[in-house]
């Protein structure tokens, strides 16, 4: 999988992620000097980590898109 590549940055916090998301949903693609705003928005992070990041997130859609990861087993509640 994707997110499983070997990156010189540390490991990416819970926080971490929740403020990337949300920094995605405010500055879509159009957005000028979006990468920059969106390591802003995290913190402690640099462009170029967050774009990274970006870009190993979408790997993983593809990854998952395309039906390579199993649909985990749910366990129901009867």
């Amino acid at each position: 999988m994707a997110s499983t590549s070997i990156s010189h940055s540390p490991k990416w916090s819970a926080q971490e992620n929740k403020a990337f998301e949300n920094a995605l949903a405010v500055f879509d693609q159009d957005t000028p000097n979006r990468w920059v705003k969106v390591a802003l928005a995290v913190g402690g992070r640099t462009p170029e980590e967050v774009k990274r990041h970006y870009d190993i997130l979408i790997e993983d859609i593809k990854y998952i898109e395309s039906g390579k990861v199993p649909f985990p087993k749910y366990r129901t509640t009867r």
